[in-house]
């Protein structure tokens, strides 16, 4: 289990207890925090390493760090439901990725539509993103190069990559991302700022200029 993280003193704690009664083994790979994220990482039981700022160089650090036959990529705000590791242990030998169903913690309606529009997605497409607590075999991990050093659409990035390398399912089971960053910057705004950043990453646009953007819109 790797969890990328920077100043989630608030979360990560959470996110840690969902995951370690089924997981060997909790790496946070920590990009700087100046917060107390390491301090609570440790005291929830994880390991910390230290890793340059990105969440593509994080997951890069944490998956070298890492032991095991799957390599499961959390994010810090969100928490897995009960049975996710039985769930990679019945994969049938060709899967190489296997996701969980996004869902927001938060109760508001409209959460409920972009969690439609997710399965839809991943249904249609076969992309899964990072908020869905991508889980990839490591041998397929090794063979599909891994995650690259980017700054944002690392995990599309890997996405496409692992399709060559068997097949994509997402479980049933819940991946709960905090609905936070929605509620600060409002539902609608955010929705449009993220299909916005995929649409321009489709046309071509460099990920270090759409890192800029998304980090200006997020103010």
């Amino acid at each position: 289990m790797v969890i990328p993280a920077l100043d989630e003193e608030a979360v990560i704690a959470a996110a840690i207890a969902s995951v370690r009664g089924e997981a060997d083994e909790v790496i946070v790979a920590d990009g700087g925090s100046g917060d107390a994220t390491r301090v609570r990482a440790e005291g929830a039981g994880a390991r910390v390493v230290a890793a340059a700022r990105g969440r593509g160089l994080q997951q890069i650090e944490g998956a070298r760090a890492a032991r095991g036959d799957w390599l499961v990529f959390l994010h810090a705000d969100t928490r897995l439901e009960p049975g996710w590791s039985r769930a990679l242990r019945e994969a049938q030998a060709d899967v190489a990725l296997v996701a969980f169903r996004f869902a927001v913690d938060s109760p508001r309606p409209a959460f409920r539509l972009i969690e439609l529009g997710t399965r839809v997605r991943c249904r249609l497409f076969r992309l899964p993103y990072g908020d869905q607590a991508l889980s990839v075999r490591r041998a397929a991990y090794d063979a599909a190069g891994g995650f690259a050093p980017l700054p944002l659409m690392e995990d599309v990035d890997l996405v496409r990559r692992l399709r060559a390398q068997g097949a994509l399912v997402v479980s049933p089971l819940r991946a709960i991302t905090s609905g936070r960053r929605w509620e600060k910057r409002g539902v609608l705004r955010g929705t449009l700022r993220n299909w916005t950043t995929m649409a321009l990453y489709t046309l071509g646009i460099a990920p270090e200029r759409l890192a800029r953007r998304y980090e200006r819109l997020s103010r």
